[in-house]
């Protein structure tokens, strides 16, 4: 896979936090996309969109990808204190 998240978090049934590391001119920055997956037939499908019953845990994923996330800058910047 080309453009791979680097972190996955699932919570609950089917929700999923997907953190990704992009790049740009001022440095990596870290992003991060919320879903659902389902089943449609045989086929599983990702949707952003979530049911009343799916809201805390998207809130969940939510707060877990954002300490993820905290937890990397602070490791990025010992790493780059260490240097």
């Amino acid at each position: 896979m080309a453009n791979a998240p680097i972190k996955r978090i699932a919570v609950g049934n089917g929700v999923r936090a997907s953190i990704w590391k992009n790049e740009s001119k001022n440095g990596p920055w870290l992003g991060v996309t919320i879903t659902r997956t389902y089943r449609e037939g045989e086929e599983y499908k990702d949707s952003p969109s979530f049911r009343r019953d799916d809201l805390l845990f998207v809130a969940k994923a939510a707060e877990l990808a954002f300490s993820w996330c905290l937890k990397q800058a602070e490791i990025a910047k010992r790493e780059a204190n260490q240097e």
